[in-house]
């Protein structure tokens, strides 16, 4: 048995060392993720607490508009960083200070444009006076620096930066919502301005407790630079918004096809979903740029990382299959009146998620974002199309059949793809753009 348990041991360590820099990051990644849930769930919980169901399903749903516009202004660059940092470590500091640029200036293009058009998809009141406009605009322009800065962390593989920044933010948000609760601002906009707030000190604690390295990796613009890019940054775009799209606006979309209440009730159980999705996200994440510096090793990389994250989703979906309404009424006892029963089924969005992550890494390796992304457009559309004959047919319990249904679909047909690609091999090395392209200047 000795013999047996040393050689285990061995076996394990074996595989650690072979693959260090991706369980090192991930971990780093993972640590921030883990901390970030829990501090969140507090955050959600206390919300729940002191916040009417009205004034927090109001508040998801503009969050979810946040995200995706802080999507739309990515505009790809930060998943660019990701697998280009690591190709050109001198030009970095510029690079990032380009994207970044851009990044913010679209968000808050898009943001301006939002807030009259509200009205047009059935959410006139969600933005309400001006003090919710300027935190939404606020919101959407860091949100979008966060994105973009954030995976520029990952892509040094330097993951340990995100995972302070995340902790910060998850810190200084809780506070801030308890002194919202304390001088009685109960309303969606103050929940808004605990995020604009939180994200902008997170920036600052982690210049200062890194000594001025969130400045540093934030160089001047050189827009010439991430020009000779832009094949790949359309590319990159195109996918991110067809993949992440769809479950980005499912709390706004909850809104607007039921009510404030449900959508309260909905967004509990979808932080924990979206919470635990966060887990294969990271191991595809940080798969990119470990398999762009070691391409040989490609194949191990994936099996792992597909391995390790099926296993995962599969424990949380049976989690939230049983315990949902328990959970529901930790956050507060009038969900639990709201939605019952009807979430359970929403845990198992994960298994398919998860082979869509791997399917994205895939394309992005394999340098064939674009053709990819047409494939997941017509995911996306099965995915809002079920959300809402599903919400119509049944309400919330046959809107998350409907997503569940949706997401389980497409990660099968992800899922087979990426099969057929790995019996292939997968191709790490530089584009043909990228090689036709002119010489980098600083």
């Amino acid at each position: 048995m000795r013999m047996i348990a040393a050689a285990a041991l061995m076996r394990v360590r074996g595989a650690l060392q072979d693959n260090a820099t991706l369980v090192i990051n991930s971990g780093a990644l993972a640590i921030g993720t883990v901390a970030t849930a829990g501090l969140g769930f507090v955050y959600w919980w206390l919300a729940a607490r002191l916040f009417p169901p009205a004034a927090i399903g109001n508040a998801s749903a503009l969050l979810s508009i946040v995200s995706l516009v802080a999507l739309l202004g990515d505009a790809g660059l930060g998943t660019l960083l990701i697998g280009e940092i690591v190709r050109h470590p001198k030009q970095a500091p510029a690079l990032v200070g380009a994207a970044a640029s851009i990044g913010v200036a679209l968000a808050v293009v898009l943001a301006l444009a939002f807030i009259p058009g509200a009205h047009l998809v059935g959410s006139a009141n969600l933005i309400d006076g001006w003090p919710a406009g300027v935190a939404f605009v606020l919101g959407c322009a860091l949100t979008a620096f966060t994105v973009v800065v954030s995976q520029a962390f990952v892509g040094s593989l330097n993951s340990a930066g995100k995972m302070i920044q995340q902790v910060l933010f998850s810190v200084f948000k809780l506070m801030l919502i308890v002194i919202a609760a304390v001088v009685s601002q109960t309303s969606s906009t103050a929940i808004i301005l605990t995020w604009v707030a939180g994200l902008l000190a997170s920036w600052i604690g982690l210049d200062l407790l890194t000594r001025g390295g969130a400045r540093r990796l934030v160089g001047i613009p050189d827009f010439r630079l991430l020009h000779t890019l832009r094949l790949k940054v359309f590319g990159h775009y195109a996918l991110d918004v067809t993949s992440q799209a769809p479950s980005v606006i499912v709390p706004y979309l909850v809104l607007v096809l039921l009510s404030p209440a449900a959508t309260a009730a909905f967004s509990a159980l979808w932080l924990l979903v979206s919470t635990a999705a966060v887990i294969p996200a990271v191991l595809t994440t940080v798969l990119f740029p470990v398999v762009r510096a070691g391409p040989n090793s490609s194949r191990r990389h994936f099996l792992v990382s597909l391995t390790a994250s099926l296993l995962f989703s599969l424990a949380c979906a049976v989690f939230v299959f049983v315990y949902s309404e328990n959970i529901l009424e930790i956050f507060n006892p009038a969900y639990r009146d709201i939605a019952g029963s009807s979430l359970r089924l929403l845990g198992f969005s994960l298994l398919g998620s998860t082979l869509k992550f791997h399917a994205c890494a895939l394309a992005r390796l394999s340098d064939a974002m674009r053709r990819a992304s047409l494939p997941f457009a017509l995911g996306g559309l099965l995915e809002v199309g079920l959300v809402v004959a599903g919400a119509k047919l049944g309400g919330l319990e046959g809107l998350v059949v409907g997503w569940t249904i949706a997401v389980s679909i497409e990660g099968i047909f992800a899922g087979l793809l990426w099969a057929f690609a790995s019996s292939l091999g997968i191709s790490a090395n530089p584009s043909p753009e990228l090689v036709a392209s002119p010489p980098l200047r600083i």
